[in-house]
């Protein structure tokens, strides 16, 4: 078993899961189904929607998966948990790190710690909080 977390967006999904893909090198393993697929007798149950909005995405990171969906009109901000990633190399960790913080807020900077060579934490521009780390050598 392995936990997968599940991301919910106030109709941002779109955007977010597919610079994700890119961020992390994995375009092609990103799946994106509409409310359009939606059967007919769940969407005469959902009310009114965008046709276009996100009902279910998976992505493929590392050797886990992000799922995600919109949910415009109940989500309330991300808060109380971080997607945490560990890197093998310095470069990789700051690359990521600052992609993530474009537009977003960093809540620590990336530096070094006691249990990691570089360690930081971020809300990027979505509202997904994330904790980024170049892996500390195993020894």
């Amino acid at each position: 078993m392995q936990p997968t977390p599940y991301l919910f967006f106030p109709g941002t999904c779109r955007e977010a899961m597919t610079f994700y893909a890119a961020l992390f090198g994995k375009p092609d393993s990103l799946e994106i189904m509409s409310m359009t697929a939606m059967p007919d007798d769940a969407k005469a149950e959902m009310g009114e929607f965008d046709p276009e909005a996100v009902m279910h995405s998976a992505l493929a990171v590392g050797e886990g998966w992000i799922y995600a969906s919109d949910d415009p009109d109940r989500t309330a901000p991300m808060s109380g948990v971080s997607i945490s990633l560990d890197f093998p190399t310095e470069a990789e960790a700051r690359r990521v790190f600052d992609a993530l913080a474009e537009g977003g807020e960093v809540r620590m900077p990336l530096s070094p710690m006691f249990w990691a060579p570089l360690f930081g934490m971020l809300t990027d521009r979505f509202g997904v909080r994330w904790m980024v780390a170049q892996a500390a050598e195993e020894g």
